[in-house]
């Protein structure tokens, strides 16, 4: 076989280069044994052919400024912008140098094989040399577009305005839990939409206000929990069927034979009490009452109720029902119902999930049902106190179940802009099931947090029905199958949709005002959702550089697909309008808000000093009418007569 030797000058180029990145690889002793210029006398070499096409191609690239890139293992995304014409600049973090160098160094030891082989039938040219002489020839180009998995490894003040890049400048506003508990408040100046009909009521602890609020609002759920209790106790007694609940506290009579019976007399009269309360403060009856006006229930009566709270609802103490009691129990529900949209989620053990304000992955999240464990997460670091990072989130006691298994959806939408604000929505989703059946007798993370990067660790239980599958996963197509079964497939285009669309809208409008509106910028967002018995969906958080490793059959399949359909709404419809944009769907395009330019100049407004003081009118009496026109002056009464001032001048 005819070998050609490279020229000399780009021998020494590729030389050059491939020392210096092992140079500067922080693990140099396990690169110790990969000896560059030994390396590259081995590895097949290019012919002329070859190298004339890939120098073209980049030189092409450079002049269409189609130089890309990506850091962190993205590779549909470098296959996708390659297969596009882009070029790679490489952009190697430290672990990737590493990873790089034993790359180089497993090729030389493979083609040395092939040298020593006794096939000497011509090869083709391997296409990631080709690509790595590309991105040598392009290493002092500008980069055109950025795919990072780090929001400040770029800093987008830096960045011409041709640049692209997929993270946008001050996403932590909604990307945080912190974040969106606080924007989401504001959404009344946005539209006539209550967050309350999509996100779980959430509380900072940090803050004091905020941590009164909480305290008040777990009272008040006691309340109610107590009630419903007190009601679904009831049908269980008439044979009306029981609930999840009844099935808890079966287990749990049998543990608390020994217990006294409770009157429930005076802690339902106090529930009903606290409940009409709140009721009357929603018709702005409380407006009158004095701040010194003492609050219904103490301290100590609060502690004494919450403790035969707990014994009731919790410990399955043994209590009488009435049915007088049962029929202003169903009464004050049906009155609470009406202004309360997250009545029927709540439950009835007032369990709430604490989380740290800014981590990710499930990581530091705990689940209490006790007012005082709940605050004792946070009182006992007082740095996170005085950082604000710890909030409080009323718990979804009553999800929607698959075969007696908890589950979330994590749905992608994609924001090209900010002004207009623009958001796609990805049309296909997946779920992730914990690996224990849902349960209230524990709050362990295993039953209750649903995330793929704690629920991958932990073995699925027995008991857990065979149609799970084993990696916790199912794609939206099998769930509509599942609906299918129980006849409420329609709900997913009727309910679930459209719901998640709306909390997804909502959440980015409260945000808009705080983001960076730099064009030419992206990025994939996604949200965390729960469906609840009617299949209403409630949003739990939005996250940043969503992880698109195909950990399962299902994420290898659908994180590709949202790769490649990102780019086509990013790029190829940047070119082409009607271009196919794959399963994202445009959901919300703002009018566009002008900015007014600020061009330096102090406005100023200029005025005369009175010389001398004006006479002010008398002080009308009462018992005289005032003149049909005000500030009219009557020639019977000269005192009363005013001095015009003189006109002000403003200079702009």
């Amino acid at each position: 076989m005819e070998t050609t030797a490279l020229s000399a000058q780009e021998g020494q180029e590729r030389r050059q280069a491939a020392k210096g990145a092992c140079l500067r690889c922080p693990d140099s002793a396990a690169c110790s044994q990969f000896k560059v210029s030994r390396s590259l006398d081995r590895l097949p070499l290019l012919d002329p052919d070859s190298l004339r096409a890939a120098r073209e191609f980049a030189d092409k690239a450079v002049k269409m400024h189609k130089i890309f890139a990506v850091q962190g293992r993205y590779p549909v995304i470098r296959a996708a912008l390659r297969a596009r014409g882009w070029v790679e600049q490489c952009m190697h973090s430290s672990k990737q140098k590493v990873h790089q160098c034993h790359r180089n160094k497993n090729r030389a030891d493979s083609n040395r094989a092939e040298d020593n082989s006794s096939d000497d039938a011509e090869k083709p040219p391997d296409p990631q040399r080709l690509h790595d002489l590309m991105s040598h020839l392009v290493r002092n180009k500008m980069v055109y577009f950025y795919w990072t998995n780090r929001r400040h490894s770029i800093n987008s003040n830096n960045l011409h305005k041709d640049q692209f890049t997929n993270h946008f400048e001050k996403a932590g506003t909604f990307t945080t839990k912190v974040g969106l508990c606080m924007n989401l408040r504001n959404l009344h100046w946005f539209d006539s939409a209550n967050p309350d009909t999509f996100f779980p009521r959430c509380y900072r602890l940090g803050a004091q206000d905020e941590r009164i609020a909480f305290i008040e609002d777990y009272r008040r759920t006691a309340c109610v929990g107590l009630l419903k209790y007190i009601v679904e106790m009831d049908r269980g007694v008439q044979g009306e069927g029981p609930t999840l609940n009844l099935c808890f506290l079966s287990g749990q009579r049998k543990q608390n034979k020994r217990q006294p019976r409770l009157d429930l007399s005076q802690i339902t009269s106090s529930a009903l009490q606290v409940c009409q309360e709140f009721l009357e403060s929603f018709e702005h009856h409380d407006i009158d009452m004095s701040s010194e006006t003492p609050p219904m229930l103490s301290q100590a009566e609060w502690a004494e109720f919450l403790d035969s709270y707990y014994l009731v609802v919790h410990g399955g103490a043994e209590i009488e029902i009435r049915d007088r009691l049962v029929t202003c129990c169903k009464a004050m529900l049906q009155r609470m119902k009406a202004v309360s949209p997250q009545l029927e989620i709540d439950g009835i053990h007032n369990i709430w999930i604490i989380k740290p304000g800014a981590k990710s992955r499930g990581r530091g999240i705990k689940c209490a049902r006790r007012l005082d464990q709940i605050l004792r997460v946070v009182d006992g670091d007082p740095t996170l106190i005085n950082e604000r990072k710890w909030v409080v989130q009323k718990y979804l006691e009553r999800p929607f179940l698959v075969h007696g298994t908890k589950f979330d959806v994590r749905q992608w939408f994609l924001v090209t802009d900010w002004n207009p604000l623009t958001i796609w929505f990805y049309k296909k989703c997946y779920l992730r099931f914990s690996t224990q059946p849902y349960s209230l007798d524990t709050l362990d993370s295993s039953v209750h947090l649903c995330n793929n990067s704690i629920q991958k660790h932990l073995t699925p239980s027995q008991q857990r029905h065979q149609c799970i599958p084993t990696d916790n996963m199912w794609s939206d197509k099998e769930f509509r199958a599942f609906l299918s079964t129980g006849g409420r497939k329609s709900q997913w285009e009727t309910v679930v949709v459209p719901g998640m669309k709306k909390a997804v809208i909502h959440a980015l409008q409260t945000s808009q005002d705080l983001m960076d509106s730099r064009k030419n910028t992206f990025e994939l967002y996604g949200a965390d959702f729960m469906l609840g018995r009617d299949l209403h969906p409630w949003l739990i958080e939005i996250n940043a550089s969503p992880t698109m490793a195909p950990s399962t059959p299902v994420t290898a399949r659908l994180c590709a697909a949202v790769q490649e359909d990102t780019l086509r709404v990013v790029l190829d419809r940047r070119l082409d309008r009607t271009a196919n944009t794959g399963d994202f769907e445009l959901i919300y395009k703002q009018a566009a808000v002008d900015i007014p330019q600020y061009v330096g100049v102090n406005l100023l407004v200029e005025g005369f000093a009175i010389k001398g003081a004006s006479p002010l009118p008398p002080l009308r009496s009462s018992k005289r009418s005032a003149p049909k026109h005000r500030g009219a002056i009557t020639e019977k009464n000269p005192a009363e007569k005013v001095k015009l001032l003189p006109k002000m001048r403003a200079r702009e």
